[in-house]
């Protein structure tokens, strides 16, 4: 049997900046960059506001803030609003068949300005919590989505207990206790997508990972065999009851997998399920002129496991628009784009895109692309006018924004803009996203512009 839970613990305990490969860093950035601009776009989301609403304030001076308010909370309080506000949106990246950034980074920041670590620690403490959460997916063929499992929830509270347990510098058998820990605080339904608590999910998560850490830091134990275990994680989480635990490969640190996986940057605040058809539709659009009286149906053939994610066939509201095939077709066909503004629910409920959503036509393949999601080979989108003329967009293996087909710099910059000037001025906006971009080069996570008001001197 394989010492996974040993041999990850000493990975994570002994990783180094220096140590790391300059894909793994480009990543990293990428994904915190990423998230805190989605996440000050959410800060001002019902779900937040609710979460926000039932923690008290810290008095002490280790605290961490709410954003964008700068309300000093508890790490693990504040890993928990900003990871609700990172992920409420669902406008936050993908990769490893979930949302890592939306849990890692909440944590990261809660607990690294906490503790006053520098950027290369954040950094270190980022593919840590990735590479673990990777490693551990290669040893299960099956897809949690399938079993009813968020993968966000469950392999994310490992990763950010983790990463946490990196910022802390615990030795490494404190971090097989945190990770450990970790595993026993893992959980979160599909069943609760289109709702609020989908974005608890990741709230929690974060808020887990710091409680993890600490918890280790102070003495508390767990089972150092607690991934292996035949009553353990990998087993009680496998979709497919045959998790590779006795001839599996554990190459951490060797394969670094954020290199090849990397970070997939949503354009879109949908369900990543939605992206490829979403772009080709968008294609069609331009490319024909298509107005949503032209179209008689719209036909869109994309993967089992993704159409059951996206559950909301006919939605009522902006939350459970995110999750709807259908919706976002009609969005891309009304609209002529799926942004913030379609996603309410005020635009899901006018009759133009009711009667679109009447039009969409799903098919779905059992077949897998080979990767880190759980697609179909790729994503097609056919338009019936009513003429009787088919249009066909080409197959769409990845969307744009995706590790394949990356963002600029400048495109990046411009969603995170977007997002930050809900809530900032175009400067400290600015500001911010500089510092993130070069966040290796800070001494101290406290140094950045991340709440209202902060000084730009």
């Amino acid at each position: 049997m394989l010492d996974i839970t040993r041999q990850s613990a000493d990975f994570v305990a002994g990783i180094k900046h220096e140590d790391l490969p300059a894909r793994c860093i480009e990543a990293a950035r990428i994904g915190i960059v990423d998230c805190v601009g989605v996440m000050l776009a959410g800060a001002a989301e019902e779900p937040v506001r609710i979460v926000s609403a039932m923690l008290s304030p810290s008095t002490q001076n280790d605290g961490a803030p709410e954003l964008p308010s700068g309300r000093n909370l508890v790490a693990s309080d504040a890993a928990l609003v900003n990871g609700v506000a990172a992920h409420v949106l669902d406008y936050d990246d993908v990769a490893l068949a979930g949302h890592p950034s939306a849990v890692l980074v909440p944590a990261i920041l809660a607990e690294g300005w906490t503790l006053d670590v520098s950027g290369k620690n954040a950094i270190a403490a980022y593919v840590a919590g990735y590479e673990l959460w990777a490693q551990l997916a290669d040893l299960e063929p099956g897809h949690l989505h399938e079993r009813g499992f968020h993968p966000t929830a469950v392999m994310g509270t490992l990763a950010t207990a983790a990463a946490c347990a990196r910022l802390h510098g615990l030795d490494a058998e404190k971090t097989g206790h945190a990770i450990a820990i970790g595993a026993s605080l893992a959980s979160g339904l599909v069943a609760n997508f289109g709702t609020m608590t989908k974005s608890l999910h990741a709230g929690r998560t974060a808020q887990s990972g710091v409680l993890a850490a600490r918890l280790a830091a102070q003495g508390f134990t767990a089972s150092q065999d607690v991934l292996e275990h035949r009553t353990g994680f990998l087993r009680a989480h496998s979709p497919s009851g045959e998790p590779n635990i006795e001839n599996g490969t554990i190459d951490l640190g060797e394969n670094w997998r954020l290199s090849k996986l990397g970070i997939n940057v949503k354009r879109y605040p949908t369900c990543y399920a939605t992206h490829r058809s979403i772009d080709a539709m968008l294609g069609l659009v331009s490319e024909h002129g298509l107005k949503a009286g032209d179209v008689r149906e719209i036909r869109v053939h994309t993967g089992r496991t993704q159409k059951l994610m996206l559950r909301n066939a006919n939605p009522q509201t902006g939350l459970e628009a995110k999750f709807s095939m259908e919706f976002a077709m009609a969005a891309a066909l009304v609209a002529g784009r799926v942004g913030l503004s379609e996603l309410t629910d005020g635009f899901v409920t006018r009759p133009e895109v009711r009667e679109a959503v009447s039009k969409v036509r799903c098919t779905t393949t059992d077949e897998v692309m080979p990767g880190d999601q759980p697609f179909a080979p790729d994503d097609r989108v056919s338009v019936v006018l009513n003429s009787g003329e088919v249009v066909e967009h080409a197959p769409v293996v990845h969307a744009k924004g995706s590790w394949q087909k990356p963002l600029t710099r400048e495109e990046l910059q411009d969603k995170f803009l977007d997002c930050t000037m809900r809530v900032f001025d175009r400067n400290q906006s600015t500001r911010l996203f500089e510092q993130l971009w070069r966040i290796e080069e800070l001494k101290s996570l406290r140094e950045l512009a991340i709440v209202s008001g902060a000084s730009l001197h």
